[in-house]
């Protein structure tokens, strides 16, 4: 189980929490699209949606939750589970670079643009999409009763 520094509390043991986390960075990236928001932040939303389902997709099959936040290593961890993921890889790298780039200054900063960010999240949403059915089709392998509070 993974502990933070939050006074002893851990990552939910829920998938479906982690899928509802997800929908709603998808969210909040769509909100700051239509409003003409912060680009760089509707990015890193984006990334965090394929984050936090790709967890909610391992912790549904496998019962344990994977800590980091790379999506190419948690794209390849979910293809041992479901080889359809291997078709996720290029998107998973190519959102992998919005967890660090989009929040801090570099020196080569990341060009956005209301066409590259649409392209963004459709990536997203579409992973998202596909995740979401897995589990959903899937049925529940692993049930959530038995994965929380479940040690690692």
């Amino acid at each position: 189980m993974s502990y933070r520094n939050s006074g002893g509390r851990s990552d939910s043991k829920r998938y479906y929490a982690w899928l509802d986390r997800a929908q709603s960075d998808l969210h909040s990236a769509r909100i700051l699209m239509a409003y003409d928001g912060d680009w760089r932040n509707a990015a890193f939303h984006c990334q965090q949606a394929i984050e936090k389902a790709l967890k909610g997709y391992l912790l549904f099959t496998t019962g344990r939750h994977f800590d980091g936040h790379n999506l190419t290593y948690l794209c390849r961890q979910a293809a041992r589970q479901d080889e359809g993921f291997t078709e996720y890889m290029d998107e998973s790298a190519a959102l992998n670079r919005f967890y660090i780039e989009t929040r801090y200054p570099t020196d080569v900063p990341t060009p956005f643009n209301p066409v590259r960010l649409k392209q963004v999240y459709t990536m997203a949403e579409d992973m998202f999409t596909s995740i979401s059915r897995k589990i959903f089709e899937e049925g529940n392998p692993i049930s959530e009763v038995d994965t929380v509070g479940a040690a690692e």
